[in-house]
């Protein structure tokens, strides 16, 4: 069974909820059971999968699937007997080039979409080869808990998102290996060492990297961005005591790090070069409440400052503002946004964005073979930046590349803070205005509330304090429900 985080979207799958959304920190009672999504919509019938000589079998209790005449004796990964397997049925195709089985699957990028990807080739098609090619040795792991490793919230072992098993369990080969070109015309994968792996299908979840601004001084020693486990993983070695830490740029990651990081005992400044924190996701009323709280747990806050340059000799000792003091710092972490890994597919000659590899809602790029799902992807002009649509796209891809029907449909952004002791959120157009836009606001000490509609129906909320509305508010977004249809729930909170 799946359950979905009513406050960020991610989806959990088990038999009861998360204890807490190991995205955005919530507990199990903001989850709500989904329903299985429906199929896209084809409008002419698919044509039968190939068969198979042999059968396909799945476990129904842990859903390892076994092909042959008859079910085994024993389940390899559980146990069960072959009482609790079931046969699989062909999955759904696609008419036309997408219509097949046993394909040759590649996917670039062992993060969550990638991943999630491989999870849904396999359960889409049961005699799929399918190759992950991971860049980072060692496991996947949970990139969006690397603030969460800084804080001492999570151990390094924790850091883990699928264990060697899962690929042994999937039949997914694992390669180390850095994807240097592709060749669309002859349909492989060319590496960094020479080796060469050939597909069908080609998922490309080779993620985002770090932006480094062109600061004087900005490739100092200490001073890092916060993109993988080694960096996170060095920051903590280089943390002391009293240490001086400067964050450039006052976003998700960037306050995190500094809660985190102050948690532990250094003395951490951020530096935001808009007038106020979290531009995109707060209100300038949220965000000074926000700042507010920062202080209180010992983070200097400059916003609305530039940055000159970061001095030092081989390693930096200070910051310089353009206005402002020098801010003393034996470590810099620059958390000023991301850029989509698309130059691969660019040099391919795949069509590419502003914002990453174009793709269709079913996830595949200018070249029918070729799919792209999490940050590498632009879909309808749009990125997001997100883990839970990360997960969902690496879902939506696999099942395409695997010859299934799926699409993958944006849902409301919605953000969270994930270290600070006091809720913030974000959710929809925080920032709606225009014609036919009405704003509902309640501000107390602690506690701040902003609902926005356009025409009567729902379009975003800004939540500190309180995000018992996270829930209702979504929800309301993705069906087109009005505030009228609310109006008993928000008029107490809101006062409206």
């Amino acid at each position: 069974m799946e359950f979905r985080c009513t406050v960020c979207a991610y989806v959990h799958e088990g038999a009861a909820p998360p204890d807490a959304c190991p995205v955005c920190g919530v507990g199990p009672e903001l989850f709500e059971p989904m329903q299985a999504p429906a199929p896209a919509a084809d409008p002419s019938p698919a044509p039968p999968a190939p068969a198979s000589s042999a059968g396909v079998w799945r476990c129904t209790v842990c859903s390892y699937v076994h092909q042959g005449v008859a079910p085994p004796e024993a389940c390899v990964v559980c146990g069960v007997g072959p009482e609790l397997f079931e046969p699989v049925g062909p999955p759904a195709v696609l008419q036309g080039e997408l219509a097949s089985a046993g394909w040759k699957v590649v996917i670039v990028g062992a993060g969550v979409a990638g991943c999630q990807a491989a999870a849904s080739v396999r359960e889409t098609d049961p005699l799929a080869s399918i190759t992950v090619l991971s860049s980072e040795p060692g496991p996947p792991y949970r990139r969006i808990d690397l603030t969460r490793l800084l804080a001492g919230q999570v151990r390094d072992e924790a850091m883990v998102m699928y264990e060697e098993a899962f690929f042994t369990e999937q039949r997914v080969a694992r390669v180390l290996g850095q994807a240097r070109s592709i060749d669309l015309e002859g349909q492989s994968v060319g590496l960094s060492d020479g080796r060469r792996l050939p597909y069908d299908r080609l998922i490309l979840a080779n993620g985002a990297h770090a932006f480094v601004p062109p600061i004087p001084g900005v490739h100092r020693d200490g001073v890092t961005v916060l993109r993988t486990l080694d960096q996170a993983r060095r920051v903590l070695q280089r943390c002391r005591t009293g240490g001086r830490i400067v964050v450039i740029g006052g976003g998700l990651l960037g306050l995190e790090a500094a809660v985190g990081l102050a948690s532990c005992g250094s003395r951490v400044a951020v530096v935001e070069g808009e007038p106020w924190l979290l531009p995109r996701q707060l209100t300038q009323a949220a965000a000074q409440l926000l700042e507010r709280k920062l202080r209180s747990q010992g983070v200097q806050v400059f916003c609305g400052a530039r940055v000159t340059g970061i001095l030092g000799d081989e390693a930096v000792y200070a910051v310089a503002l353009a206005e402002g003091p020098e801010l003393p710092a034996e470590q810099v972490i620059l958390s000023t946004g991301i850029r989509a890994n698309s130059e691969l597919a660019a040099r391919a000659g795949l069509e590419v964005g502003p914002r990453g590899i174009s793709v269709d809602e079913r996830l595949i790029s200018s070249d029918p073979h070729v799919l792209a799902a999490g940050d590498v992807a632009e879909c309808s002009g749009q990125s997001f930046g997100l883990w839970p649509i990360a997960q969902d796209q690496g879902r939506v891809a696999g099942i395409v590349a695997a010859g299934g029907q799926a699409a993958f449909v944006a849902p409301p952004t919605a953000t969270m803070l994930k270290v600070l002791d006091l809720p913030v959120a974000s959710i929809g157009e925080v920032h709606a205005a225009g014609p036919g836009v009405e704003i509902y606001e309640d501000q107390g000490p602690q506690r701040y509330v902003r609902v926005a509609a356009r025409d009567g129906r729902i379009v975003g909320a800004c939540l500190y304090g309180d995000i018992t509305l996270a829930g209702p508010v979504r929800r309301a977004i993705e069906s087109g429900r009005t505030v009228a249809e609310l109006a008993g729930f928000i008029q107490d909170p809101m006062g409206a």
